[in-house]
């Protein structure tokens, strides 16, 4: 184990009071809050501003809460003999691996435009940042949060450097180990108590019989009551869904028009009416789970008291009688004693006749004890 303090007590005293919530632009995320929808556009714009638009449109309208892009600056995250390295594969945009990534970057004046879009659109945007200089260049550009990848949850440098620009951070842990997320967070609270972990697999696409969405329980518990949520890149809704039933406060997955398009991440994404679909599941198992509360509706109260029983007698009961158990039974309708009070009536003094096969009165239960 890593000597930090034990991670429990670290985030209990950083976050003592505080309602376990992050606020993301004008949104709240934790709970009792709508569950957050990210879209996750990433590099599924293929490097053209104009699918990029299009992905943006079509999250806000699917109902997502934030669209989501990835930043880096190839330099800053390859060697040269990485960013030289040739690359074949049927997804490639270029014939090195370095001008590859370099084809699906925008720039400043593209991304203001597409955060220009995104405010008129009336949906969030934000990037995950993958280097220091790409953390300076979304800065400027005026993001609401910062999002880290799975592959950088060891990257202590870029946490630290991240924590103290004091916007909310998203991890994603699917690459790590219980250590290493221990770390990470801790790494961050030393700055900012305003994180949201995600449980994670990344496999593209995950297989079902690996994604151990249980884990998700662990970071609720061991984090607690840090933000957690589940960034899916499983080829359809159900773990999606699966994830919000138990618990998740905001889920991401990835976007694309169309799953058959050229690139590494469009097979493992959503596509727009799947999306929608998701959201549109998402806020009936919203309605489904409900409140932490046992509420009795208006409707049910003629019910209850058509179907449910009450204390009634068995024979007449004469005014001025010790009531005993042998007088007394349990039949409907429900609009008198409970069952479960008829033992606090044994013992009384009958006040008035009761008649035989008929319902105690709950008056009853004042009578005088013998």
């Amino acid at each position: 184990m890593f000597p930090y303090m034990n991670i429990k007590e670290r985030i209990k005293r950083l976050v003592k009071g505080r309602p376990g919530k992050v606020k993301i632009g004008k949104q709240y995320v934790g709970p009792g809050e709508p569950v957050f929808v990210i879209a996750e556009i990433g590099i599924n714009h293929n490097g053209d501003i104009t699918i990029a638009k299009k992905l943006i449109a079509a999250a806000k309208v699917a109902g997502a809460d934030a669209v989501k892009f990835q930043k880096r600056f190839t330099g800053e995250i390859l060697t040269k003999e990485g960013r030289n390295a040739p690359y074949d594969s049927p997804n490639a945009f270029a014939p090195t691996y370095g001008e590859h990534r370099d084809k699906l970057e925008f720039g400043e004046k593209e991304y203001r435009e597409l955060k220009q879009f995104a405010e008129g659109e009336g949906i969030l945007f934000f990037a995950s940042v993958w280097d220091r200089k790409s953390v300076d260049f979304m800065d400027t550009i005026g993001v609401d949060a910062y999002k880290i990848p799975s592959a950088d949850t060891t990257n202590l440098q870029l946490l630290d450097y991240v924590s103290r620009r004091g916007k909310p951070i998203l991890i994603s842990t699917g690459m790590s180990t219980e250590d290493e997320i221990d770390v990470a967070v801790s790494t961050v609270l030393k700055h900012t108590d305003k994180i949201i972990l995600f449980h994670c697999l990344s496999l593209y696409p995950s297989p079902e019989e690996k994604i151990n969405l249980r884990f998700m329980d662990v970071l609720k518990s061991r984090y607690s009551p840090l933000t957690v949520g589940y960034s899916g890149h499983e080829p359809d809704l159900l773990p999606t869904i699966a994830a919000v039933s138990r618990g998740a406060f905001i889920v991401e997955r990835h976007f694309t028009l169309d799953k058959k398009m050229r690139g590494s991440d469009h097979a493992a994404s959503l596509n727009p009416s799947e999306l929608q679909e998701l959201v549109a599941v998402i806020r009936r198992i919203e309605k489904i789970l409900g409140a932490p509360e046992r509420i009795m509706y208006d409707e049910l109260k003629p019910l209850r008291e058509k179907l449910a029983k009450s204390v009634a007698t068995k024979v007449t009961i004469p005014a001025g009688a010790i009531i005993t158990e042998d007088m007394l039974t349990v039949k409907g309708p429900g609009n008198g004693i409970a069952p479960s009070y008829m033992h606090t009536l044994i013992g009384r003094v009958a006040y008035t006749e009761i008649p035989e096969d008929s319902l105690v009165p709950k008056e009853a239960l004042l009578w005088p004890r013998a």
